[in-house]
């Protein structure tokens, strides 16, 4: 395959890291998705993890993470409820 990538935005090498890391690709798979050598995915998996690693939460951090993903489930649950709610009232109002 034609290597098409001569200079990658942060976004581009982060995107393609995801596939190896999230996606369940390969190393080779993912490098071939996106037209660039398994070398070069290497050596932007392993800064990347190596930048993920110097970037670890404090306890605080965390602790605040937890409650927001908290909040989030909530908020979304509570969006749920009032999308049905809604959509049985306009029925009854027919």
């Amino acid at each position: 395959m034609d290597k098409i990538v001569h200079y990658a935005t942060t976004e581009f090498k982060e995107e393609a890291v995801a596939l190896v890391r999230e996606q369940g690709y390969t190393v080779t798979e993912a490098a071939e998705a996106v037209g660039v050598s398994t070398t070069l995915l290497h050596k932007w998996k392993a800064k990347l993890e190596a930048q993920l690693e110097s970037e670890e939460l404090s306890d605080e951090e965390y602790e605040e993470l937890k409650q927001l993903r908290k909040e989030v489930k909530q908020l979304r649950m509570e969006k749920e409820i009032l999308k049905k709610a809604s959509a049985f009232f306009a029925k009854e109002m027919k």
